[in-house]
């Protein structure tokens, strides 16, 4: 038990060190990211988020729920609806501005420019961090098809994804004026609701075994949200390119990998 609990632990802390490493680009780096590196790394982010959608939580949603024959696939699609509709909510009921595109979205606010691009952050955190917590929940529960590689292939794959977006965000702030130290720390506090839902996310689901099926496919039509709402547009936003694809292929392709791999 103890052995469990410590790995879920680690678990839990992995994405949020990738942020945090992200963040401390700002000490290395000395000018603003390129456009085509910012868009390379948002799609490289979209691509690890898509394949740990399928891979990481819908098929497990679904093998979880085998027993119901032809009709396995109903609660991850009840999930994934209900995900994809909370996120939906969070997006109109919270203030915020897009990183690329410098849109502001969400409920007229007098935030500054500075709180509304973290909050855009933490706002695609949250799914990112149900999710890691809900399949360390399914590994700690004793599912059969969540191994603790699985779970750790999930979490090392949003930790590498984290990684650019703690620079995505840490790197604009200081462009703007603000020095390393702070764009450093408001980059390290957009990471922190990771293992914070993530912990939550473990408890509920160890009151609710039975509903482990609906919250994995929830975190996928979550992360998912994210990915077409945001992520995309902002990989695509401007001139042409085909950084954005070419990354979202590196992204995917390398978080297959780690799941079958690890898993």
């Amino acid at each position: 038990m103890g052995d469990s609990i410590s790995t879920v632990m680690i678990g839990l802390g992995i994405p949020f060190i990738g942020t945090a490493a992200g963040s401390a680009c700002v000490f290395f780096l000395r000018k603003e990211l390129k456009t085509g590196i910012r868009r390379g790394l948002t799609g490289f982010a979209a691509g690890v988020m898509v394949a740990a959608s399928i891979w990481s939580l819908i098929v497990p949603a679904i093998e979880q729920s085998s027993d119901k024959g032809r009709l396995a696939f109903l609660p991850a699609f009840i999930g994934f609806w209900i995900g994809i509709l909370f996120l939906l909510l969070l997006d109109h009921v919270i203030p915020h501005l897009h990183v690329g595109i410098g849109q502001t979205e969400g409920p007229k606010s007098r935030l500054t420019r500075t709180v509304m691009l973290v909050l855009a952050v933490t706002l695609h955190n949250i799914p990112e961090g149900m999710a890691v917590g809900v399949v360390y929940a399914g590994f700690a529960a004793g599912s059969g098809n969540i191994t603790a590689g699985a779970a750790l292939a999930l979490a090392l794959g949003i930790a590498i994804q984290n990684f650019p977006e703690g620079a995505i965000i840490s790197m604009p702030l200081y462009a703007e004026g603000k020095n390393k130290q702070k764009s450093f720390w408001l980059g390290v506090l957009s990471g922190a609701v990771e293992p914070v839902f993530g912990g939550l996310t473990v408890v509920a689901a160890s009151l609710l075994v039975p509903a482990m099926p609906y919250l994995l496919s929830f975190a996928a039509g979550a992360m998912l949200y994210v990915v077409v709402e945001e992520l995309i547009p902002e990989m695509s936003a401007g001139e042409h390119s085909n950084i954005g694809v070419l990354f979202f292929a590196v992204g995917f392709s390398l978080m297959m990998a780690l799941d079958v791999a690890l898993g």
